[in-house]
């Protein structure tokens, strides 16, 4: 099925139209899969979208609004339940568009629900504490926002005499938060508690067996660093081993320069326990739930959380049996590191099979994004602000 013949936009990036069937994968695609992933978060795209539209989001996020409601529906009367019915639902309400000029320049890595044993109670075994929110720290943007590009801090300190920057990463973790409390719980290891904020949640056995799971709930508001770049750029680990498990090893082995490097990303992110539905698995921007393999984390000064995006991938080899990586996937989640028009996280699952999956994770890809309808067959922007 072809889409209009007319270029969109949305921000800074253009879209060129395409056929359903210049797609490569689409007809094998498990469209059920991306159904499924696709209505988990129109409840919470819709609940967050109440007030209207805001300034900045692409303006094709009305239309989708629509296609949610749609979807709700449907799910609710059970109308889909086949991978045909579910490929039918796309190509009716969507037009699929590339991103023009960007073809090889898109980057994908992984990202996963780590598992670690914890302690609610500081002991010998457990002394490194995760934080949960402070009650003064303040949101300079919304959340499913805090990935965009921005140099200015995302989140702030309350105080008498107005806002001030929050403490750095090296700060908190030398007391700067200590005495109020605000310890949630306590781990082992300061290196996987770092790369557990870096993933954005986790998942927690207690002592007694027990699992729990903790997710982003804020941060100190200054920008990510790569440790891993500082690392290549200082010659300690070459840019062609350089992996999640690489990096681990490198500050394992050197423990007495691993607290200084890790000190070079000044962002500190806060956790909150999941409980309820929530704590069945692990959520993504706005409280979405995530679905292995199928929830992106995109750069949202480009695409609305909800967006379905087909993601090419063919170098992408050791994510799926048949090959390269070629799937619908739904935009879910946001990130730091996350900038550009092309630029994805795949969430891989928990554990740590998704947790070597994720962390050798570092190909091209591209985006073909699926437009509403309604968006497609206008001869104007699709994003930005009119």
């Amino acid at each position: 099925m072809a889409g209009t013949s007319t270029p969109m936009k949305t921000n800074a990036v253009n879209f060129d139209p395409i056929a359903f069937s210049d797609i490569p994968g689409w007809a094998d695609d498990d469209h059920l899969a991306a159904w499924k992933a696709f209505v988990a978060s129109c409840g919470p795209v819709l609940s967050t979208s109440a007030s209207g539209p805001k300034a900045g989001e692409p303006t094709y996020k009305k239309n989708l609004l629509q296609v949610c409601k749609l979807a709700l529906a449907q799910d609710q009367a059970a109308g889909i339940r086949t991978r045909k019915a579910a490929r039918a639902f796309f190509e009716r309400h969507f037009r699929p568009h590339s991103v023009a000029g960007a073809k090889d320049s898109g980057l994908l890595t992984g990202y996963y629900e780590p598992l670690l044993k914890g302690s609610r109670v500081r002991t010998a075994e457990f002394p490194i504490p995760i934080y949960r929110r402070p009650p003064d720290l303040v949101n300079m943007v919304a959340e499913s926002e805090r990935g965009a590009k921005s140099s200015a801090p995302t989140h702030m300190r309350k105080t008498d005499a107005g806002l001030k920057p929050f403490p750095t990463r090296a700060e908190i973790e030398q007391g700067g938060l200590a005495g109020q409390d605000l310890e949630l719980m306590y781990f082992k290891d300061p290196v996987d508690v770092f790369f557990m904020q870096v993933q954005g949640s986790g998942r927690v056995e207690l002592p007694g067996g027990e699992k729990v799971r903790v997710s982003y709930d804020g941060k100190n508001g200054y920008p990510y660093t790569s440790i891993g770049r500082a690392l290549i750029a200082s010659r300690e680990i070459s840019a062609e081993v350089m992996s999640l498990q690489a990096l681990k090893q490198w500050l394992r082995a050197n423990v007495e320069r691993a607290r200084s490097v890790m000190w070079k990303n000044e962002s500190y992110v806060f956790f909150r326990e999941l409980t309820g539905d929530d704590g069945k698995g692990p959520i993504g921007a706005n409280n979405i739930p995530l679905q292995p393999r199928r929830s992106l984390a995109v750069d949202t000064s480009y695409y609305a959380l909800g967006t379905p995006i087909f993601v090419d991938a063919p170098e992408l080899t050791h994510a799926t049996k048949s090959g390269g990586f070629h799937r619908l996937m739904i935009a879910h989640d946001v990130g730091s590191a996350i900038k550009g028009p092309e630029r994805g996280d795949i969430y891989f699952g928990s554990g740590d099979e998704a947790g070597r999956l994720a962390g050798v994770t570092k190909q091209k890809g591209h985006f073909i994004v699926l437009l509403p309808v309604s968006d497609a067959a206008k001869p104007q922007a699709a994003g930005g602000v009119p």
